[in-house]
Formats: structure tokens, sequence, C-alpha cells
């Protein structure tokens, strides 16, 4: 073949890629709900390209469809939660402020107003002592009514971080005995959760961990959203010849929302001598460039998937997120940076933890190669390791993260990273450790 002929096998074959990523590229950057209508405006002026809507379909059933063998929720589960989502959080636990749980006027005040403080995600981040000067009564009091929250639906709630919220729903679980005491100790200490492997009940207890709602409210922010995950990663039981089970996570991609394409190729047939063969051929390529676009995300997601799996296993197994950037998925996937941006911008994973954007397993850059997650990390077993009787202080805090990442911060940020890490200041931290809890 001559250079000529090479020069235009390649710029036929670059025209060919660059047709597809034209597609590609805004297709994968759509969420589930705005597929459709991304796929539609994409397809209007093709004679040959129809988008079949499966959303419809699949939000009248209100049923996600998941892998037999992995899904943990019921249809009755799924229809209950379908049931009062026209109810708010706050709707649902006022509710519940009855004589049963709280059978005097002083205790239903104190849990409307516990209600009141509760985060968007069911913590309680307001202090105690602000809302015992608030209605001019004790902290042990406001206390005592607070501990009740353990039996108030969604479990969990009212907690002041995810350890106290996991112990709420753990009171509610069928675990009993040595099962209960070692699920107790676990999620004490839920870092370090291998260590307790060897026990005969571990996989047990740790079935029920995983779950535990966290943050609690979880369910009633993404009802609000209407989120539809893009991806599932659920935990399933394997068996082996010889009878021996074991679990393992399943990922798959949420097929029963993806829109269809139908090529119609019969049409000649039916349009006017005006349209030339060469409009109609292009047409016909543009529509067969559509649909490999969408194979292609669906592809890609994936991938990112099967990468969240083995870079994330700890968290679905009930552990916490690990520190991961965008470009170390990237370079494992052979994908630019910006793709893997694009690819989980406005998409969701469900796993039997809840429904999570997948752009909070990435970590934002804070200086060069550190991540606000590795530092939010390295708070976690700074708070973990500190002396009881002396709690550190966010100044002190900060003085540890400037020295360990050699960076400068104020302490305000610290401020900010302990309280979403939901860890309590070092005077509450301190009265908390008196109390032993």
């Amino acid at each position: 073949m001559s250079v000529g002929g090479k020069l235009r096998q390649n710029l036929n074959v670059k025209a060919r890629l660059s047709t597809t990523l034209k597609s590609w590229l805004p297709i994968l950057q759509s969420g589930m709900t705005e597929l459709e209508e991304t796929l539609s405006s994409i397809a209007e002026e093709n004679p040959y390209a129809h988008v079949q809507s499966q959303i419809t379909q699949s939000l009248q059933s209100k049923n996600y469809q998941k892998s037999q063998s992995s899904s943990r929720n019921t249809q009755t589960d799924r229809m209950d939660s379908v049931s009062i989502k026209e109810q708010s959080l706050y709707e649902v636990l006022e509710e519940q402020i009855d004589s049963k749980l709280f059978p005097t006027a002083i205790s239903q005040n104190i849990a409307l107003k516990i209600i009141e403080n509760l985060n968007e995600e069911g913590y309680l981040d307001t202090p105690v002592s602000e809302i015992a000067d608030e209605l001019g009564i004790s902290e042990s009091e406001v206390e005592r009514v607070r501990t009740r929250f353990a039996y108030l639906e969604p479990y969990g709630i009212g907690a002041k971080d995810v350890i106290e919220s996991f112990l709420f729903q753990l009171q509610q679980c069928d675990l009993d005995g040595e099962d209960y005491e070692l699920a107790s100790q676990i999620i004490k200490d839920l870092h370090n959760h291998n260590r307790y492997k060897n026990h005969a009940s571990y996989n047990v207890v740790m079935k029920v961990i995983k779950s535990f709602k966290n943050p609690p409210a979880i369910e009633f922010g993404a009802r609000e959203a209407e989120v539809i995950p893009d991806i599932f990663i659920f935990e399933r039981i394997k068996t082996d010849s010889l009878k021996n089970t074991a679990y393992e996570l399943e990922v798959s991609i949420n097929d029963a929302y993806y829109p269809k394409i139908v090529i119609e190729e019969n049409i000649r047939n039916a349009h006017s001598h005006k349209e030339s063969a060469d409009f109609l051929k292009n047409k016909l390529k543009e529509a067969k460039d559509l649909v490999d676009a969408l194979d292609m995300r669906k592809a890609t997601i994936l991938k990112i998937a099967i990468a969240l799996r083995e870079n994330q296993y700890d968290f679905f197994m009930g552990g916490e997120i690990r520190p991961m950037k965008l470009k170390d998925i990237a370079q494992d996937l052979g994908y630019a940076p910006s793709t893997i941006s694009r690819a989980i911008a406005n998409k969701y994973l469900e796993c039997d933890r809840g429904i999570f954007p997948i752009k909070s397993f990435f970590t934002a850059a804070i200086d060069g190669d550190t991540s606000n997650a590795s530092i939010k990390d390295f708070i976690l077993n700074l708070v973990k390791n500190e002396d009881r009787k002396k709690p550190l202080s966010d100044l002190k805090i900060l003085k540890s993260v400037e020295e360990k990442f050699d960076l400068k911060m104020v302490r305000r940020t610290i401020t900010k990273y302990r309280q979403q890490l939901n860890i309590a200041s070092s005077s509450e931290r301190k009265r908390l450790y008196d109390m032993s809890v």
C-alpha cells in the first residue's frame, strides 16, 4: 500500500472513532435519569434509530433488577420504602413520639427538640449541652431521652456518630448472647474487624453489621432525590462442590433502566427519492455508532465498578472508605482521569449499605498527592489512639496533620473534617470517655 493509501486509511479510522466518541462522551457523562433524553436528542433526526424507554416501566415497578442470589431486600421491603416516600424524615420521627416511649410531656418536648437538631443524615450534631440550656434542664435528662431513640425507625437515628448509630441498630437485630457481645466488640473496633475473623460467629455477625444503615437516614435522602443507581455491588453466597459456603461481591449494571436503541434497517423504500443513498448510508452508520457508544458507556462504568470492588472491598464488607484518586483508577483502566471524571458524574452505586454517589469513593487533592481522605483517615487514627484523659484539641490535631503531610492548614478545616467524621469535640470526647461510652 502506498504512503497516501496508508494515510487515507488512518484518517478513515480516526474519523470512525471520532464519530463514536462524539456520541460517547455526552452519553458517558449523563446520569441514569438524563440518559434517555441525551440519546433521544442525538437520534432525533436519524430515521434508523429509535430510543425505547425502560425507565417508565421500571419506575412503575419500583423494583431494581438485581441478582436473586445477591439481593438482600424483599419486594415487601421495597414497597414499604416507597409507601413512606411522601413523608420527610422529621415527619416520620414525630409520629413516633408518643406515650409508649416518652410517657411525660417533658420527655416528649425533649424528643421533639432532639429531632429538630438532627442533620439530614439523621445524626445529632448539636451539643447536648445546647439543647439542655435551651430547655432549661440538665444534660443527663436529654441523654436519657436520647437513648430511647434506639427504638425509633429508621433505627440508628439520633446517634452522635456512626459507632453509636450501629450500637443503636444492634439493639434491634436478632443477635443475642455471645453473638450480640461479639457484634458490640466489632462495632467499637470497626477499623480492625479483621482481627475477629477466627471467631466462629464472625461471618454471621458481620453479615448483620453490614446490613446497618450508614448514615441512618440514608434512604430518606435517596428517596427525595429519586436516585437510580447505575451499578449494583451486592454480596452473594457461593457454594463449592464440597458444599462449603463463602461470600463474594457480585458487580452488575442496572440494565433494567437502560434505554434501548432499536435500528430499523428496512426503511429505504419508505423514503422518497429525494434522500440519496449516501445520506441513508451515513444515517445508518450513525445509528450503529450510537449503539456502540451506549455499549461503551456500559463497559466503561462496569470496569469502574469492578475497580471499586477491588479498591473499596473493606467498605463493601462493612469497613470504611479508603483514600482513592481518579488518576489511580484511570491508570489501572487505561483511561484519562477526565474520562473517569465524566464516567462517575451524576452516577450512583447501590450496595448492601445503601445508595452512594460514585464520586464519594474518590478523594479530592489537598496538596500534591495528599487527599482529604488521607487526612481524615489520619485524624481518625489520631483520635482512636489518643490519651482518653487528655483528648486532642483541634489545634493539636492541626499541628500533627501539618507535620505528617508537610503542608499548611487552618484550624477550621480540621474542625470541619472532624465534624464530617462525626467525631465529637475534645471536651465532649473526654466526657464520653469518663462515661466509658
